[in-house]
């Protein structure tokens, strides 16, 4: 058993982290679109032209997800799971990938709620004031600006990683 943990906990955990990274933000921006789509569909119902307003509005809590699978997309690329060099990598290693997955998972996820909830908002604004469109995308950058945060940070964090390492 120890064999076997010596082996492959390393990758195991960093493969685990960097799968949550993904799968977490993933879950908050289909929440987030999906709120967003649910009150886009009750606006469209009755002003069906503003649509391309309503989809950018909608879409714009999916960055997030996007964000998520790049991390976890460089974090198997550095670890080397793609290219089979992973196994025998450390546990203290693993703990490392795993680490920096956590900003992108927890601020990506978090964002991605908050931000569809902007965009419910801006929704009903749309439906109200056809012409701002562009208040209710301001108002969704700015939540979007701390989901580009956290995934600065985890980005920073893995390419240390890789120095570190090494």
């Amino acid at each position: 058993m120890q064999e076997l943990i010596a082996k492959y906990g390393g990758m195991l955990i960093g493969i685990l982290g960097s799968g949550l990274a993904a799968v977490v933000c993933c879950v908050g921006s289909a929440k987030g679109t999906g709120i967003a789509g649910e009150a886009g569909a009750g606006v469209l119902r009755e002003k069906p032209d503003l649509f391309s307003k309503v989809l950018i509005l909608q879409v714009i809590p999916g960055t997030q997800g996007l964000y998520g699978f790049v991390i976890w997309f460089i974090c198997i690329i550095q670890m080397g799971v793609m290219a089979g060099t992973a196994v025998g990598m450390s546990i203290p290693a693993g703990m490392l990938y795993a680490a920096a997955c956590l900003p992108i998972a927890i601020g990506g996820t978090a964002s991605a709620l908050y931000q569809g909830r902007v965009a419910v908002s801006s929704i009903h604004l749309l439906s109200k004031q056809p012409d701002s469109m562009g208040k209710g995308v301001m108002l969704c950058v700015i939540v979007e600006f701390y989901a580009i945060l956290s995934f600065l940070a985890s980005f920073i964090m893995l390419i240390s990683i890789t120095s570190a390492v090494k």
